[in-house]
């Protein structure tokens, strides 16, 4: 065989010797180099992958009772609101994405960060004095999921922390730990309203600390923190120095005796990567459109964060084109009608969930105060059939076809989630339902029958 040697000279810390053989007959060096190797499959998951666990598909998919046959199965599990028909988008919205489709202008790819028109127009739609964007404030995604997936992997690596609220979204530690990123658990108190435990938060801070997730308002908990509460996170946050994650998807879906304070309103200290979108607001969440507002007017993050989270979505080349096109006329002529007359919606039926569920023996409801959901807490010791709130609500599926999330997805046991979005016909049946299956199982705790016979 012959072979050529290619060799450069050292130049600037480059390798000497560039060795590049040519195969020009015969046996080739590759199969000579190869001959110790037993070739065999063993095609194995990549380490990500097997980092990867979503709790609530984790309970979910083990629970092998089946609805009784006899009911009609009620879901007030599923964090949708279309699966019922009841809440359909504004016809403006729907009219805004005919309109891009049929103007044959978005077939084609964006950048990856999004057309600048239409980050132009996110950018208007969010500023304000306390908290300005310009278009090279935003970066659009597919869906919030994807705006959160954007900033963990920006800001944290591989050994480092992330804190996330308990209960909370179980995305989050999903996410975290499919990339090496440890999960830090702070606590949500119930008997304040889900108002963070500050001092407990604070005291998990170290050196390896990347981020804090401050989720408002709340999935699970409906809760919306006051401006008070706020001022008193952003403070944690700048005395210790780290970042927040502000995953707002659920903002301005406050009910009318709450106000909703975008975060980065409220201080010029801290960077602010605030992550929204038109799932929830515009109820549309199957057209995957995201974003993340940059706020830093210290200019803490720099360049750097902001060009780590344009590589990173040129990973995927950005959202839908389509949804892109119609962004300008969603955001501006989608009008308040819809939005007043969800919310009414939403707070009606939180209001007749929380009545109906307080008034049972054994439940406590905490009322929320915007988003879709409504978190029940089990006082389990009422409840001897039942080891935990998975039992509890596997037993409530099987005998009342009646399905809630055991907070146990949420990192928080013997709570359960109701989202608020079915018909209110279906609510009150559940409601009577749950109410049945509870009377069947309560029990007085030793010493408290006179508290039971009141």
């Amino acid at each position: 065989m012959d072979s050529y040697v290619i060799q450069a000279n050292d130049n600037g810390g480059l390798p000497s010797v560039l060795d590049v053989h040519v195969s020009t007959g015969g046996r080739s060096s590759v199969q000579g180099k190869m001959k110790g190797r037993k070739a065999r499959w063993d095609v194995r998951p990549s380490d990500m992958s097997n980092r990867t666990f979503n709790p609530i598909r984790a309970i979910v998919d083990n629970m092998k009772v089946k609805p009784n046959p006899n009911k009609t199965v009620i879901s007030l599990s599923i964090g949708d609101p279309t699966v019922f028909g009841n809440l359909p988008t504004d016809p403006e919205v729907t009219q805004a994405m005919k309109d891009a489709l049929d103007s044959g202008k978005y077939n084609g790819y964006a950048p990856s960060i999004g057309y600048l028109s239409s980050r132009e127009e996110v950018a208007s739609y969010y500023h304000c004095a306390e908290a300005p964007l310009e278009a090279k404030d935003v970066i659009l995604t597919s869906g919030c999921s994807q705006a959160i997936e954007l900033c963990l992997a920006v800001l944290a690596n591989p050994g480092q922390n992330i804190l996330v609220p308990r209960p909370g979204f179980s995305l989050y530690r999903t996410l975290a730990e499919s990339m090496g990123i440890e999960v830090k658990l702070y606590n949500l108190l119930p008997e304040k309203s889900w108002e963070i435990d500050l001092k407990q938060m604070e005291s998990l801070i170290d050196e390896k600390t990347a981020c804090l997730i401050v989720n408002n308002p709340s999935n699970p908990c409906g809760s919306v923190f006051s401006k008070r509460h706020l001022q008193k996170i952003l403070a944690v946050a700048e005395r210790q120095c780290v970042p927040i994650l502000a995953d707002e998807i659920y903002g301005d879906m406050v009910f009318s005796d709450h106000k909703y304070e975008p975060l980065a309103t409220l201080s010029t200290n801290v960077p602010i990567l605030s992550c929204g979108g038109l799932a929830k607001r515009w109820l549309v969440p199957g057209w995957r459109m995201g974003w993340i507002l940059i706020h830093d007017r210290r200019d803490i993050f720099g360049n750097q964060i902001r060009d780590g989270l344009v590589k990173l979505s040129q990973r995927i080349l950005g959202p839908c084109t389509i949804v892109q096109g119609a962004l300008k006329s969603i955001l501006h002529r989608t009008p308040q009608e819809f939005y007043h007359e969800t919310l009414s919606f939403l707070k009606s039926n939180a209001d007749l969930c929380y009545g109906a569920l307080a008034a049972i023996p054994g439940l406590q409801p905490v009322h929320p105060s915007g988003a879709m959901y409504l978190m029940v807490g089990i006082e389990i010791d009422h409840f001897p059939e039942f080891e935990n709130d998975v039992e509890f609500t596997e037993r409530l599926v099987a005998e009342q076809s009646v399905h809630c999330l055991p907070a146990t997805c949420f990192e928080y046991p013997n709570f359960f989630r109701v989202v608020i979005t079915v018909p209110k016909v279906m609510m009150l049946e559940a409601c009577s339902r749950i109410q049945e299956f509870c009377e069947q199982y309560y029990h007085c705790a030793e010493g408290s029958q006179e508290e039971c016979d009141k």
